[in-house]
């Protein structure tokens, strides 16, 4: 069973991952917190495995396919592959100000819903881009 799971990042700077509104019948909720989205989700996934331990002492039914699908703010987004994709180089895939994507970032402003797809477009096209690449 797979669920959108959101990472967020909040005014504070922490982020969060919790589940979205289509939780297909989960009966329980989750919630991770951390300093960057690698200790939110490590976290939310210890979240999981505790409350998969309650209902098993409880004797309650715990899905067994639980799946999640990780889906990020554009803030999130970024600083989770910051690391991996350079300010600059996203400058170049997105077309966004490389300014613009460091407020994005920071959390000094907020991304229009056009600057959002346009980011999202960008990267799915440029990772169709690459998924096509084979080395001789």
């Amino acid at each position: 069973m797979k669920v959108d799971a959101f990472v967020e990042k909040g005014l504070d700077g922490t982020y969060d991952v919790h589940f979205g509104e289509n939780t297909k019948g989960l009966t329980f909720g989750l919630l991770g917190q951390g300093n960057t989205v690698q200790e939110a989700i490590d976290d939310f996934y210890t979240s999981r495995d505790e409350m998969k331990e309650l209902y098993t002492e409880e004797g309650k039914h715990f899905p067994k396919d639980l799946e999640f699908v990780f889906q990020y703010d554009t803030a999130s987004f970024l600083a989770y592959y910051s690391n991996i994709l350079s300010l600059s180089g996203l400058q170049r895939i997105t077309g966004v100000n490389q300014g613009q994507l460091s407020h994005y970032v920071t959390g000094h402003r907020k991304p229009s819903q056009k600057t959002v797809e346009k980011i999202e477009k960008s990267l799915h096209a440029f990772a169709k881009e690459i998924s096509q690449i084979h080395f001789v």
